[in-house]
C-alpha cells in the first residue's frame, strides 16, 4: 500500500456560510424603514396617513352626532329629563359602535402595514 503524502490529503469543512448574496433588484422594506430612507420615510408616511384618515373620519361623525345636540336642547326648554335620556342612552351606544369600529380599523391598518413590511 502505498503512504499518501500529506500535501495531497484534503481536508472538507462544513459550515455556515460567511457571505450571502442578495438578488439582484431585491430590497425589504424593513430594511428601508429601519436605515431611515426616503422610500422607507414613505411606508411609514403612508402608515400614518390612513391612521389619520381613520380618525378624521371618527371625528366627523363624532361632530355630526353631537353637534346639533344644543339646538336640540335649544328647542325642549322644559325637558330636562329628555336631554338626559339623549346624552345617557342616546348617545353611549353609537360612541362604544364608533370606538369599535376605529380600533378594528386601526388594527387592519397596522396589520396591512406588517404584512407589507414583511413581504407575506
Amino acid at each position: 500500500m502505498p503512504i499518501q503524502d500529506p500535501a495531497e490529503r484534503r481536508v472538507v469543512v462544513t459550515g455556515p456560510p460567511r457571505r450571502t448574496r442578495r438578488a439582484s433588484g431585491y430590497y425589504r422594506p424593513r430594511t428601508e424603514i429601519d436605515e431611515q430612507t426616503t422610500l422607507g420615510h414613505t411606508y411609514v408616511r403612508s402608515l400614518m396617513r390612513t391612521q389619520l384618515r381613520a380618525g378624521l373620519a371618527v371625528f366627523a361623525f363624532l361632530g355630526l352626532l353631537i353637534g346639533p345636540l344644543p339646538l336640540v336642547f335649544a328647542a325642549t326648554t322644559d325637558a330636562r329629563r329628555l336631554q338626559w335620556v339623549i346624552l345617557g342612552f342616546c348617545l353611549y351606544a353609537p360612541m362604544v359602535l364608533l370606538a369599535l369600529w376605529y380600533v378594528r380599523r386601526a388594527e387592519r391598518n397596522e396589520r396591512d402595514f406588517v404584512r407589507l413590511v414583511e413581504d407575506r
